[in-house]
């Protein structure tokens, strides 16, 4: 399974952010969309990653308070990103690496969408329910000899 098999599940919408804009305006998007990270764009090229991992290191720094911090001042400006052809299970492991809650997904500068640690699991999920399904129609379905008392195993 690719990342382009989530996206096409999850749909393009897309929310964003400048590096430049206060912190407040960002977070009240966050929360009227619920959503738990922003991606940071400038001039059409990704510059960051706004999530609320960087969000509550801000207020705590400035003692419970947002003030007049703009997003670049807080935003990971390294983020780990995968492009839509990128096999699941290294995603997984490039997450859990970085202990990265959402990651962008880029098919050359162009952005295609976020995916989050949620979507990783459940697609995983997902894929091993569809396959034990599978598996087990296919015990049911098992064929018996002439002649022979074998059978399907019982599950």
């Amino acid at each position: 399974m690719k990342v382009v098999d989530i996206l096409r599940v999850k749909g393009g919408t897309l929310f964003t952010v400048t590096p430049d804009e206060p912190l407040k305006d960002s977070l009240a998007v966050m929360a009227e969309r619920d959503i738990g990270s922003l991606v940071v764009m400038e001039h059409g090229d990704l510059v960051g990653m706004l999530t609320f991992r960087e969000v509550i290191s801000a207020v705590v720094k400035n003692n419970g308070a947002v003030g007049t911090t703009i997003v670049r001042t807080v935003m990971d400006d390294a983020p780990l990103t995968c492009t839509p052809e990128t096999e699941i299970d290294e995603v997984r492991r490039m997450m859990l690496g970085r202990h990265a809650r959402y990651m962008p997904v880029m098919n050359g500068k162009t952005l295609m969408g976020v995916i989050s640690l949620y979507d990783v699991a459940k697609a995983v999920v997902d894929s091993q329910d569809f396959e034990n399904r599978m598996l087990k129609a296919y015990i049911r379905d098992w064929p018996v000899e002439e002649g022979s008392e074998e059978a399907a195993p019982k599950l």
